[in-house]
């Protein structure tokens, strides 16, 4: 950062701040419902607190809103926020009236009537936070008024639009910086998710922050599961992707419009609740789309990236690329989308030589050849991981300057099922001769070769552009025919990430050799490339996992939809999944137990918490009180219970408990309110605990035989390949309890 005055506080690194607000946490639990800060928050807010200038960096579900919320309760005076998108304004708003504090917005979608009382309202000093678009906010009538509201501070959400090397410029964000004439002496405080160290940097200079104290987390989103996957037929992986979370919320992002539109259409056709959201629909329809995505009223939004910046949805359990992402940073941020509560989020990028192709076009056809070069890099970024072999999660920390201490993340493809190596040598010696050949036959000063020119030379294409440049006679013409096309293309990208190839100044699409390609030529050492990507497992136990009584869960899940639909209000705004999963783990039957439940502060207990223990209570005496094996309590199960001695999850050993007792799969799923393929992977575990199941209701012998030689040949790390080899004959539940009884032995 520019500046040695700059107090850059890495997470790794705490420094301790001088300064003692005691109703910090009194605040932070009577009305947000938490016990403990979030890393890096209370310095922040503490900073704030002194009258001093703030960047603040912290993760997509990382608490950045608090920041500024907490300390608009605790000083006098109105914090305004500034903030991107409308619909960003009514969700924070609507969430922090729910929790008690005086909160309101002014935009666009208010009547006159509202918007003049609301101005009476700040008048009179009845809002601690006021929640503005930047358009507005610099209106000449509207500066004036600002003198008159007592500013305590000014907070710029999604700080990294004011960048013009961000990935979401916004030219009206420049002109906040003008606030510091108008509001001599009042505190600024800048907060994003996403930012290079550069685009760190363009902020703190087009705010004019002075002698700012820069807090940076980490980038790292434990709770976050990374695939890369081939794109194989992208509905068929989208469908089996989103039909194992049929229950969840998700976000497919395609790269344009009609994608969206069709890809909505078959998902609906096919029993999905899903509906498409771009640019190119009315005011009207993306706010009907949005607000029904909100309310979970419909569970899967197929967008182009003019969806989710800023939205405040908690619960959103699963982001999908179903088309290539332009960048990192637009990726990571959409990724991160999932999760923000802090429970496991999913995120699976589709990844194709097409999708690199058609983007590659649109980047030709930019006018500006400043930003064609920026893209090109970019792309080339975002090629470079979707391909690599490395851990995804180091991949992405990198790009932002951080360093995962960790060689095995426990949370991508790559770290749970590592890419196999092979002898890439002989390979690797025929690309780079290639490369100095061609070169060497281009003498004209304007000649540029790509990669899949050299993949063309490779394989014996016989292209005019080949026969131009006299590249079929080179002696590398067509001595690559034990690889395809695209297994030569990923291995040119590979000798790029490696080093051994560089792309050429000036233009993306030309590559060359470099020093050290020249010097693994000479030299003949052997070279390991990795094969292309598959399908990953899944991890045993992600971050972020909060064991709890599943069937209780859902019953919960009801009761907030119910009471939510009758405020008008999302069902995260009353209580999100991470307290309902709380309360379904611990069981609280008074309003003692229930204030100790993270999320419920004093104004929610009193608004919901009779609500929410009495169909606790009422749950408890039809249903025995479950006991988890990662509970920090220590408490013995109930005595007309055996405890679960066998390693296996309590929600799969009910499962097995109800199955073994003579009710069917069907029944079980029925009474349980889960899916009949989830019972069935309960009971596919208990075969693997070693716990007898009469499997012969389920699967015959004659349809285990035909399986066996299938899991011999493609393992269990997916079952689509054995689903696929068997046209459709058994579905996937048979064949997971097949699956089970052959890797025991049985």
């Amino acid at each position: 950062m520019p500046g040695r005055n700059h107090a850059l506080i890495q997470w790794q690194r705490m420094v301790d701040v001088p300064i003692v607000t005691p109703n910090l946490h009194t605040t932070l639990k009577s009305v947000f419902g938490y016990d403990s800060f979030r890393p890096l928050q209370q310095e922040i807010i503490e900073k704030s607190l002194a009258g001093e200038d703030v960047f603040a960096l912290l993760p997509t579900g990382g608490g950045k809103s608090l920041c500024f919320q907490l300390p608009a309760l605790v000083r006098e005076g109105l914090t305004i926020v500034v903030s991107p998108l409308i619909a960003l304004m009514k969700d924070q708003v609507d969430a922090l009236v729910a929790a008690g504090v005086a909160a309101t917005f002014l935009n666009s979608t208010l009547t006159e009537k509202q918007a003049r009382a609301r101005l009476s309202g700040l008048y009179n000093g009845e809002y601690n936070l006021l929640y503005v678009a930047p358009e507005r906010l610099m209106v000449d009538s509207f500066l004036e008024k600002l003198r008159e509201w007592k500013i305590a501070l000014v907070a710029i959400d999604e700080a990294h639009c004011i960048s013009e090397w961000g990935h979401d410029f916004r030219p009206e964000y420049r002109q906040i910086a003008m606030l510091r004439e108008h509001l001599p002496g009042v505190p600024f405080m800048a907060l994003t998710a996403t930012a290079t160290e550069r685009v760190r940097e363009d902020i703190v200079t087009q705010l004019r922050l002075k002698s700012a104290n820069v807090f940076v987390a980490s980038f790292n989103r434990p709770n976050l599961t990374y695939r890369v996957v081939p794109k194989d037929g992208a509905y068929s992986q989208v469908i089996e992707f989103v039909r194992e979370r049929k229950k969840e919320s998700g976000i497919i992002y395609c790269l344009s419009r009609k994608a969206t539109e069709g890809l909505a259409e078959r998902l609906v056709a096919d029993g999905f609740r899903a509906r498409a959201y771009h640019a190119g629909l009315t005011d009207t329809e993306r706010a009907e789309n949005q607000e029904s995505f909100l309310r979970d009223e419909t569970k899967v939004i197929c967008a182009t990236i003019a969806f989710g910046m800023g939205i405040n949805k908690p619960n959103v359990r699963y982001v999908i690329h179903h088309d290539l992402p332009k960048n990192i940073e637009g990726y990571y941020q959409e990724t991160g989308r999932a999760g923000r509560d802090g429970l496991p989020g999913d995120c699976m990028l589709l990844f194709s030589a097409a999708d690199v192709a058609k983007l590659t076009g649109f980047i030709d056809d930019m006018s500006d050849e400043q930003q064609r070069r920026i893209a090109r890099e970019q792309l080339q970024q975002m090629i470079h991981y979707g391909e690599s072999g490395g851990c995804r999660r180091s991949e992405l920390l990198m790009y932002f300057g951080e360093r995962y201490p960790n060689a095995n993340c426990g949370g991508c493809d790559n770290c749970l099922s590592p890419r196999e190596t092979f002898d890439g040598t002989v390979s690797a010696q025929k690309f780079l001769s290639t490369v100095w050949r061609a070169r060497d036959a281009g003498w004209r000063k304007d000649a540029s070769f790509g990669l899949m020119h050299h993949v063309e030379v490779l394989t014996g294409a016989n292209t005019e552009r080949i026969r131009k440049w006299g590249h079929d006679k080179l002696s590398t013409y067509g001595i690559g025919k034990e690889h395809a096309r695209p297994q030569w293309g990923a291995i040119g990208r590979e000798l790029l990430r490696l080093g051994l190839l560089r792309v050429a100044a000036g233009e993306f699409q030309t590559i060359e050799i470099t020093e050290d390609g020249l010097q693994f030529l000479k030299e003949r050492r052997p070279l390991l490339l990795t094969r292309p990507m598959k399908s990953a497992a899944k991890p045993e136990k992600r971050t972020g996992d909060i064991s709890c009584d599943e069937t209780l869960f859902e019953v919960l899940r009801t009761l907030r939809r119910e009471i939510a639909d009758g405020l008008g209000v999302p069902a995260y705004i009353v209580f999100g999944d991470n307290t309902l999963r709380h309360m379904a783990r611990t069981y609280p039957q008074n309003e003692r137990e229930m204030s100790r439940i993270p999320g419920v502060g004093t104004k929610k207990l009193d608004d919901f918490g009779a609500q929410f223990t009495d169909a606790i209570v009422k749950y408890l005496r039809e249903n025995p009180r479950q006991v988890f094996s990662d509970s920090l309590e220590s408490v013995a199960p109930p005595p007309h219970r055996a405890a679960n001695t066998n390693g296996l999850n309590e929600t799969a050993h009910m499962s097995w408990r109800m199955y073994v007792a003579g009710k069917d799969i069907a029944s079980i799923a029925k009474e349980r309110s889960l899916t009949e393929s989830t019972i069935t992977g309960h009971l596919a575990l208990a075969i693997e605990a070693g716990l007898a199941v009469d499997t012969s209701r389920i699967v015959t012998a004659k349809q285990i035989a035909l399986i066996r030689p299938l899991v011999a040949a493609h393992g269990t790390a997916t079952l689509k390949p054995i689903f696929d080899e068997l046209g459709g004959k058994l579905d996937y539940g048979r064949i997971k309890i097949a699956c089970a009884l052959i890797q025991r032995g049985q």
